[in-house]
């Protein structure tokens, strides 16, 4: 009897050590994550300097169109460049290359003279955050094991939504300064995280999916001893790594020949020639990271101040605090999601956020057409429309916010995921560039109640996207979510959420 009760208290630690959270892991996601809070911040803080730019540089709308989007078009470009890079030269040194890029951007919006020299900067910007988009879920993914990946994998876009909301705060007090220098300082002054994210990397270990990628086994092992919460947990890992890029599992050498893809090789052609597993992997990433920004969060992010101005909200400084209540919004309700992705799960959090936002969407519409209407200060209106705008923000960042990034990151095969999670990316960047630059120009043409009538109409399919063609990865190794997509039949409503394996089965 006392021996059974020992086995079975020896079980019960071996699955709380699986379940808990690996210190060193997080602390290694937190700083790749880092480089995300800069991205926030610059999409944040430019929310509020577009309206000092467009008064000191005399620029018109549809510049200003330009200046807000062209950061996304040339994100896509660095998202693109980044699968290839952090595949020849490792996901560690890719962060370091996102921030320095990051850096000289931000030196030349901070300089900027004219609207050349800062569209310059913002180019130069947005390379950098393609880079850091592609790198950090990735980064993140491949270090958390299974029962915390949700968590950490989600870390970046808890960043950007504490950087966004840095630069709403950044907004407010730098606006009190001179017309020409304030919205300088508000850009510039991202330049010094970015330095100090160069150098911060450097004492973080590499991947060690990478690492086996390259061959080196010995280095890979040792890492993987370090992420995980017992040796048990690390052969395993170590093991599946190895089948899933080509090496015997059994293999014991320290140092072996790299697999012929070890640097991205062929990649290109599996991703546009896909096998029927690749093809429905490459249209759930791309299918979700479209719908996170056609159903409308860069409007509300971007343009909130044109929002709150259009429901009845008067004076910048009252614009500029009402758009604080939305970073804190969206930073606070990310960080709630974190905590539920790997005990809710991704599509659950995925079903219940769009359903939210179809409603607040349309509840915004509905204010924001009443008060054109009317063309009078309605109070209820105006308070429907604050609401509505905060609902839809929450709504957006516990599901559909995180969890694009995480399940991105998630579903690709070992020797894809760079390339494949950098496809993502790019459609991510340039829904958000499109979104970012037609905004103004849509609203002016279908009114700007209309327009979020729209983005609830795209948020209805995306509902069913999500519903019938994204199954549940919660619990799953990275190596194991293949199998996931390679199903001949999907099973209707909660039966795509496939359970995790027990460790007897296992």
């Amino acid at each position: 009897m006392g021996r059974q009760m020992t086995q079975v208290s020896m079980a019960a630690e071996a699955g709380e050590n699986q379940t808990s959270l690996n210190k060193y892991a997080c602390s290694c996601a937190m700083v790749a994550s880092f480089i995300s809070i800069i991205f926030g911040y610059d999409t944040g803080v430019m929310s509020g300097a577009m309206i000092f730019i467009k008064e000191d540089l005399k620029i018109s709308d549809v510049q200003l169109e330009v200046l807000a989007g062209i950061l996304n078009f040339c994100a896509l470009v660095g998202s693109l460049l980044a699968g290839r890079t952090s595949d020849y030269i490792g996901r560690r040194y890719t962060i370091v290359l996102a921030s320095i890029i990051f850096l000289l951007g931000a030196i030349l919006m901070g300089y900027a003279p004219n609207y050349a020299i800062l569209m310059t900067g913002r180019c130069t910007a947005g390379v950098g955050v393609g880079f850091a988009l592609m790198i950090a879920p990735v980064y993140s993914a491949e270090i958390s094991s299974p029962s915390s990946r949700g968590l950490l994998s989600s870390l970046p876009e808890l960043c950007i939504s504490f950087g966004i909301l840095l630069g709403y705060v950044s907004n407010y007090f730098f606006g009190k300064l001179t017309l020409r220098l304030g919205w300088r300082m508000m850009l510039g002054v991202a330049a010094i995280p970015s330095f100090a994210l160069a150098f911060g990397v450097l004492k973080m270990p590499e991947s060690p999916r990478w690492l086996v990628l390259q061959g080196r086994l010995s280095d890979a092992r040792k890492i993987l001893s370090l992420v995980s919460n017992t040796e048990e947990e690390a052969e395993s890992r170590f093991r599946d790594i190895k089948v899933a890029a080509g090496i015997d599992a059994n293999c014991i050498q320290d140092v072996v020949k790299p697999p012929s893809n070890s640097r991205g090789q062929g990649v290109w052609k599996e991703l546009l020639l896909p096998t029927p597993t690749v093809r429905w992997i490459l249209i759930a990433a791309i299918g979700i990271h479209f719908f996170e920004h056609a159903t409308g969060i860069e409007a509300v992010i971007l343009y909130s101040p044109r929002i709150f101005k259009k429901a009845g909200v008067d004076g910048k400084d009252k614009l500029l605090l009402a758009t604080v209540g939305v970073g804190l919004t969206k930073t606070t309700f990310i960080l709630v999601a974190t905590f539920l992705l790997d005990k809710v799960g991704r599509r659950r959090l995925l079903l219940i956020s769009t359903g939210g936002m179809v409603v607040a969407l349309t509840a915004l519409g509905f204010g924001l057409t009443m008060v054109e209407r009317t063309g009078e200060k309605l109070l209820w209106a105006l308070s429907l429309c604050i609401a509505s705008t905060y609902i839809f923000v929450a709504f957006f960042s516990i599901g559909l916010a995180p969890v694009t990034w995480v399940y991105s990151a998630e579903i690709f095969p070992l020797k894809l995921r760079a390339q494949g999670v950098g496809i993502g990316v790019a459609v991510n960047r340039v829904m958000n560039a499109t979104v970012s630059m037609s905004f103004i120009s849509i609203y002016k043409a279908i009114t700007i109640g209309g327009s979020f009538f729209m983005f609830a109409g795209i948020a209805v399919v995306a509902w069913w996207f999500f519903f019938f063609l994204l199954p549940e990865t919660k619990g799953r190794s990275l190596e194991e979510i293949e199998t996931l997509f390679t199903r001949k039949t999907k099973p209707k409503k909660e039966g795509l959420e496939i359970q995790p394996r027990s460790n007897a089965e296992a």
